[in-house]
């Protein structure tokens, strides 16, 4: 189900891949640049929740998550991206948060909207996924803090 919307799936094979996805990802944290976390349920690994990228100087983070099918339907990644954001705020200083997905997945859209995220617009065959092209859908939603002018 998940190789449907994650175009780097097929590339990820041994576990070197994964030792070095996990090495970028650690230098991204340090400079503050990206932060991506595991998500437990009950023990077990039900998905991942990510600042895929930080624009620090437009105080703007970029959200991406996945759950495992067995974790569906139980509110958990909307708990999750409602305490992501949070920690966006207060650590990061951000103001504005947005969420991509491809036009066809219901239920990874379905989370931006249950949050009160607002559809900004599409973007037009912006990524390709075993072989097909995908358009997605752009949420944002900005904080109650105003940024200086």
């Amino acid at each position: 189900m998940l190789r449907q919307w994650l175009p780097w799936l097929d590339n990820t094979l041994e576990p070197k891949d994964t030792r070095n996805f996990i090495s970028q990802q650690l230098a991204q944290f340090a400079q503050s640049k990206a932060l991506h976390t595991t998500l437990f349920h009950h023990g077990n690994i039900a998905g991942v929740l990510a600042f895929n990228s930080i624009d620090s100087s437009n105080k703007t983070g970029h959200i991406g998550y996945w759950l495992g099918a067995d974790f569906h339907g139980k509110g958990i990644m909307t708990e999750c991206v409602k305490d992501l954001m949070e920690i966006g705020e207060k650590y990061f200083s951000l103001q504005r948060f947005e969420i991509r997905c491809a036009v066809e997945n219901t239920k990874s859209r379905a989370i931006p909207e249950r949050l009160g995220f607002k559809e900004e617009g599409t973007l037009r065959r912006v990524e390709k996924v075993n072989e097909l092209w995908y358009d997605h859908v752009v949420y944002g939603k900005l904080t109650n803090k105003l940024a200086p002018h």
